[in-house]
């Protein structure tokens, strides 16, 4: 069997292609189903943040023996967010549209071998 005989053939051979295929697309599908939790995570802080401003201004307004200065409302805040661990910091002020809150965090993103700091934020107020 000749060099170009045995070229030819071994360039007709299908053995190991699902292999090497495999080997290719994995990274990618991998770096896709990380990066789609990580974004799931993210959108379930961002939520949360909102639901805890809201709620602690709220409370603020209108359920006065349980929020009853700056200090109670922002703890009310705090116990409130129930999404990941980004250590959220909460203010509390008095503004003309009634009990302001405002909770902010930074959340990391992570997406195979890129890390990204994602800046979140909400304000809430609730008229008196």
């Amino acid at each position: 069997m000749s060099a170009t005989t045995r070229i030819l053939k071994s360039l007709r051979e299908e053995k190991g292609a699902t292999a090497l295929e495999f080997a290719i697309l994995s990274p990618v599908f991998m770096l896709i189903v990380v990066g789609g939790v990580n974004l799931g995570l993210l959108l379930y802080a961002a939520g949360s943040l909102h639901f805890a401003v809201e709620d602690a201004a709220r409370c603020a307004s209108v359920r006065t023996t349980v929020c009853t200065n700056a200090t109670t409302t922002q703890s009310y805040a705090s116990s409130h967010y129930y999404g990941p661990s980004i250590s959220p910091t909460f203010t509390y002020t008095s503004t003309t549209c009634g009990n302001s809150v405002t909770g902010s965090g930074t959340f990391g993103f992570h997406v195979g071998v890129a890390n990204y700091s994602v800046p979140l934020s909400a304000t809430a107020c609730f008229p008196n």
